[in-house]
């Protein structure tokens, strides 16, 4: 993997000769005001123009393949003789193996680039969102890297999850005592 400045080097050496201007047009620019609007415009003839059908379709192609995935998984483990829910189970803990094995491996990154919010089936994006930062901080140490920053993106959706399953319990008991449900 090339490391940044070799990165920048080519893709300067790749921009068409007006933008390579507005870029040095920009950071030449002293009021802040100006700069960020020639900057903005910079930005905006550099970013690629994506298509939306065509990112509705990879997510829905990748997102759909994870799925069948998980399918084939659970079809499989049933075939072993265990039991629908003993399956599914099964096919959960694979699912997760999987996210958090492609995860460490950069693969999952390259299929989120791709699929876009496809990668982000349930199971498998929370997987990567619990890895990802274990990862990436692991050399700050067990304690201030991983412990500290493996539930950042993670955190909030179990924190909120915990209590919206808290509250819906608390309804449900509720109506059960009033007879409703």
């Amino acid at each position: 993997m090339a490391d940044p400045e070799q990165k920048a080097k080519e893709l300067q050496q790749k921009m068409k000769p007006e933008d390579r201007a507005l870029a040095k047009e920009a950071l030449k620019e002293t009021d802040p005001k100006v700069r960020d609007k020639i900057y903005n415009q910079y930005v905006k003839k550099a970013t690629p123009k994506r298509s939306m059908l065509g990112n509705i379709a990879k997510a829905y192609l990748v997102g759909g393949l994870i799925c069948v995935l998980g399918q084939g998984l659970s079809n499989l483990y049933q075939s072993f003789g265990l039991e629908k829910e003993v399956a599914a189970s099964y096919t959960t803990l694979s699912l997760i193996f999987l996210s958090v094995l492609t995860t460490g491996l950069n693969w999952y990154q390259r299929l989120a680039c791709f699929a876009g919010a496809g990668s982000v089936v349930p199971i498998t994006g929370f997987a990567n969102s619990v890895a990802a930062p274990a990862i990436e901080f692991k050399q700050e140490g067990w304690v201030f890297g991983v412990g500290c920053k493996i539930f950042t993106i993670a955190g909030p959706v179990i924190l909120y999850g915990i209590i919206c399953s808290w509250l819906l319990g608390l309804i449900y008991w509720i109506g059960g005592q009033l007879n409703i449900f």
